[in-house]
């Protein structure tokens, strides 16, 4: 295939991913009003659809137009290409919030620019990733997030004590030296071809340092700029798993791991890269807390891309947790509690008949949110034989490989326990509106009895009405697991997941 229609193909696929993903949006938007027009007589707060701000800086960010004119685009870009004269075009530009605080600003090219970047990071990466680290997991297509979780819950496992490393590198991605970089292209057996090297420094134009986010070509450029850290730690007999610049290095022998911290240390001023010390565990000795230890700096677990591992178990970390409960409280607030702040009521549903239709839609969006489009039956199908494969998404299916269970059981008590007192909350604002209920479900029930009545009431023969549970959902993964493997559970974009 020719480099012209190669291109056309990206093009086409860039704009069509993006089409899809405003259709998507439009639909959940119109299901999003319709359930709200379901729930109130004059629903005020409906949502219109609006196009994205940067699709009127340009029309080549509009997919529509793209999709339409992509032969001519690729034609002009084809050429430039060959003749090594290709730029792309300024981005706009969006700052994404951090969950250490502050904001990353990320780039966003027009959509023939972005289908250039994907194109050539395909490209390298087909013929260089073999000289890649195997403990290299970020940014592959032969590698993800979870094969890295579970290669350093295994090696973890295996010893009952050990030291552990663990690094991470301030503004990495915009703190990279060119210099560093282009020496890379010689060294270290890649391959790469001078028209990728003029499409690479294009990207990196009008930057003295840093590569940009936000475009594929960075993933590759990121990898390579890391080869010689990999290296390095492999050479001196060291563990390690690194996905992207987040590093985490384990050893049982002492001398090693503060040899990890020299080359770290040295790769950095290399690179031209910090290392972020607030970030930074740097070492300590890995134990149950059980055990004693002679080490001034000991832990029962390391945090790891959403995980907390251990050496007996894999659990969602405690700042993962806290926003899961987060969710699913402002869910309950926001069909529950908030329509009932206003006064006088305004086109309001009242509990009657011993149903309350806005518990039932809470139920039901903490259910996409934690099962995705799954429902009971689905999963209880699934779960006893009934059917042979389900797809997994929502927020569960950011952690196929958690093997906690007590964590699971914990949280269903949890949310047991945060709709009951949504539900007693409501009903004192009924009160307060001279609207009481007390005497009808689901006001008149304890705790117990809540759960008890909602798992098995059935509206239109469906579990409408059941608690979701963290529980049978990590069942019906560890199943998938079983049957299919990571792979097979996991969402096809494994690799651009951002874990809260």
């Amino acid at each position: 295939m020719e480099l012209y229609e190669k291109i056309v193909w990206y093009i086409e696929k860039e704009a069509e991913k993006l089409a899809l993903r405003h259709h998507a949006y439009h639909n959940a938007l119109h299901i999003e009003n319709e359930r709200k027009r379901q729930r109130s007589s004059s629903p005020s707060n409906l949502k219109v659809v609006s196009k994205p701000p940067h699709w009127s800086q340009d029309k080549k960010f509009d997919p529509f137009y793209v999709k339409k004119h992509a032969k001519t685009i690729a034609y002009s870009i084809a050429s430039k290409i060959k003749s090594q004269t290709y730029e792309p075009f300024e981005p706009a530009k969006n700052k994404v919030a951090k969950s250490s605080g502050g904001y990353r600003e990320v780039a966003m090219y027009q959509i023939p620019d972005a289908a250039i970047s994907t194109f050539f990071y395909h490209r390298l990466l087909s013929k260089n990733k073999h000289r890649f680290s195997s403990f290299s997991y970020a940014y592959r297509d032969d590698r993800n997030v979870h094969f890295a979780i579970q290669d350093i819950a295994v090696e973890l496992s295996q010893n009952s004590r050990l030291f552990v490393a663990e690094f991470d590198f301030s503004k990495f991605f915009d703190a990279i030296s060119h210099q560093y970089l282009f020496e890379q292209f010689e060294k270290n057996g890649f391959f790469i071809s001078q028209e990728e090297r003029s499409v690479i420094k294009a990207f990196l134009k009008g930057r003295d340092r840093g590569i940009p986010q936000g475009t594929s070509i960075s993933l590759f450029l990121a990898n390579l700029a890391c080869w010689k850290l990999d290296k390095q730690l492999e050479k001196e007999g060291l563990q390690f798993a690194r996905y992207a610049d987040d590093t985490i290095v384990w050893s049982q022998d002492y001398t090693k791991i503060t040899k990890a911290l020299d080359i770290i240390s040295h790769f950095s001023k290399e690179v031209g890269v910090a290392l972020n010390a607030e970030k930074s565990e740097g070492i300590s000795i890995l134990c149950p807390n059980a055990m004693k230890s002679e080490f001034h700096k000991s832990k029962d677990k390391v945090d790891f891309l959403g995980y907390s591992i251990s050496t007996d178990k894999v659990s969602i970390k405690d700042s993962s947790v806290k926003k899961i409960k987060r969710e699913i409280s402002y869910i309950l607030y926001k069909h529950l509690i908030q329509p009932l702040k206003s006064s006088p009521l305004k086109a309001l549903k009242i509990p009657a008949n011993n149903k309350d239709e806005a518990l039932l839609s809470a139920i039901c969006e903490i259910r996409r949110y934690m099962y995705g489009n799954l429902s009971e039956d689905m999963i209880s199908a699934y779960l006893n034989g009934r059917s042979n494969r389900i797809f997994f998404k929502g927020i569960m299916s950011f952690y196929p490989l958690i093997n906690d269970e007590v964590q699971m059981k914990s949280l269903d008590g949890w949310l047991v326990n945060a709709i009951f007192k949504a539900v007693q909350h409501r009903s004192i604002l009924l009160a307060s509106h001279h609207q009481p209920r007390t005497h009808i479900f689901p006001f008149n029930v304890s705790r117990r009895e809540l759960l008890k009545i909602c798992n098995r009431t059935r509206i239109n023969k469906m579990k409408l009405l059941k608690f979701p549970s963290f529980l049978t959902i990590y069942k019906a993964m560890q199943k998938g697991l079983i049957e299919v493997g990571i792979v097979g559970v996991t969402d096809s974009k494994a690799n651009t997941y951002n874990y809260i």
